[in-house]
Parts: C-alpha cells; sequence; structure tokens
C-alpha cells in the first residue's frame, strides 16, 4: 500500500499524524513528510484511518 499526498491542500492539522504517527509527521512548520513510502502491513489499518479522518481530504490511498 501507498498513500498519495496532494500536499498543496494539506493545511497541517495533523489528524494523520495523531492516527499513524509511525507514518505522518509534520515538521515545526506544520509540513507533512511521509516517514516510508510504501506502507508497513502493520500500519495499513492506522494509515487507513489517518485518510479517513484528514480533514481536507490531502490523502489518498493507492495500492
Amino acid at each position: 500500500m501507498r498513500i498519495d499526498v496532494d500536499y498543496d491542500r494539506c493545511e497541517g492539522h495533523g489528524l494523520c499524524e495523531d492516527q499513524a504517527p509511525e507514518v505522518f509527521r509534520l515538521d515545526d512548520a506544520g509540513d507533512l513528510h511521509l516517514q516510508h513510502e510504501e506502507i508497513p502491513a502493520d500500519q495499513v489499518a492506522a494509515v487507513q484511518s489517518a485518510v479517513a479522518a484528514c480533514p481536507v481530504a490531502a490523502l489518498r490511498e493507492r495500492s
């Protein structure tokens, strides 16, 4: 599983980081960084929750 991030859309709310902190990280400026290009199997459920939680739909699951 992979995630597409629309960085122009991301507003740095941090809900993705709350849901999957091993995958998503916001820096001090509020910019989102992915910690893994390929999502580890044990993080898939957390990442799916993060995608659903994003209030601006900046995250999209990609197979």
